[in-house]
């Protein structure tokens, strides 16, 4: 039964700490054969910055789950019960501590200067890289923007 338990908390804290990513080589598959419109410009500039997913709390809820479950198979009686409350504070404590390691991404803010003159910021993964001067696309559905190259 305990072995279920931590199963399923540790199920739990790899779920919550799943992120979407936002690189202009993903998409989701409502996104597929959808048109878009494209429009061509220049970088002017490129800045890292750090794209914060948020926390959705399952961190804290898994890891105290966890915490609690393993505490109470220390010790016997007070013990066991002392040892799981002290144990499920620990887990809520570095549940959140991974969550929120693993929900910060490094991204780029890319300044575009489009054809008509138009200055656009658009913030993406920084898993493509983007130099001042170089030609790049603009891809939006209305609600998404990308840079491509």
């Amino acid at each position: 039964m305990k072995t279920s338990m931590i199963a399923v908390a540790l199920l739990a804290t790899l779920a919550g700490c799943a992120v979407q990513p936002n690189s202009a080589n993903v998409y989701k598959a409502r996104q597929a054969q959808n048109e878009q419109s494209v429009r061509m410009g220049t970088v002017e500039s490129v800045r890292q910055v750090t794209i914060d997913k948020g926390q959705s709390g399952t961190g804290v809820l898994a890891g105290a789950a966890l915490g609690g479950v393993a505490g109470s198979a220390v010790g016997g009686g007070k013990g066991a019960i002392a040892a799981s409350i002290l144990g499920a504070v620990a887990g809520g404590i570095a549940g959140q501590s991974i969550e929120a390691n693993s929900a910060n991404k490094p991204g780029f803010e890319i300044t575009v200067r489009l054809d008509n003159g138009d200055l656009r910021a658009i913030v993406q993964d920084a898993d493509e890289q983007f130099r001042p001067g170089e030609r790049v696309r603009l891809l939006s559905d209305g609600r998404t923007t990308r840079v491509t190259h």
